[in-house]
């Protein structure tokens, strides 16, 4: 669960948020719309989800989703998803009479929920967060190794392939432990920046 709008936000207002694939050759990004306050999704209220298609074939984590949510005086909800690299986009409509919207008393219940386990959903959030931080820097260097015009040529395979084998474990180890405690992916996030930071610092120095 990621937060956009938050509770007793001044309307009208726009917020955007950058997501990337979660897969390999992913061509297409599903987007599930919540309204609640806790961390995880199944403890938060579906108001709709869409799909947007057609994105290029492209390593996961390579592909930049922006997702904008924008809502009126009229409480209604517009939310849009963009495939930077190709423009194309798809958007969902949510007024204020959704079926699917929470009665007040469920809002209430909801919002004391969220207080009453607001230290346990602050652990969740910090370990998707240290997660999410592990996912995106493995990523980044594996497209760094590969793609970056200041390094192209210059990195040798053996220090390409040191890069591309650390990061392909540490995703695989990711993947196969979802449930690990912060501690865990930060460590292993402390691992992988051992292993790539010299060669890409070194890299660097050698293009300036």
């Amino acid at each position: 669960m990621t937060s956009i709008i938050k509770r007793n936000s001044i309307i009208p207002k726009s917020l955007t948020k950058t997501f990337t694939t979660y897969e390999d050759n992913q061509s297409s990004f599903p987007i599930h719309v919540y309204e609640g306050e806790r961390a995880l999704t199944k403890d938060n209220n579906l108001l709709g989800k869409f799909e947007l298609t057609g994105i290029p074939p492209e390593p996961k984590g390579v592909p930049k989703i922006e997702v904008t949510f924008d809502i009126d005086v009229n409480s209604i909800l517009k939310v849009t998803a963009a495939d930077q690299s190709t423009g194309k986009k798809t958007k969902i409509t949510i007024t204020i009479n959704h079926k699917g919207r929470l009665s007040k008393e469920e809002i209430d219940r909801m919002v004391n929920d969220a207080e009453k386990y607001k230290q346990e959903d602050e652990q969740q959030k910090k370990r998707m967060t240290a997660k999410n931080q592990l996912e995106s820097y493995s990523f980044n260097m594996m497209t760094t190794s590969i793609r970056d015009e200041n390094i192209k040529g210059k990195i040798s395979e053996e220090d390409k392939k040191t890069i591309l084998d650390n990061c392909n474990a540490i995703i695989a180890w990711v993947d196969s432990n979802q449930l690990a405690k912060m501690e865990e992916y930060e460590h292993k996030q402390k691992e992988l920046e051992g292993v790539c930071n010299p060669i890409i610092t070194k890299l660097y120095q050698r293009c300036i």
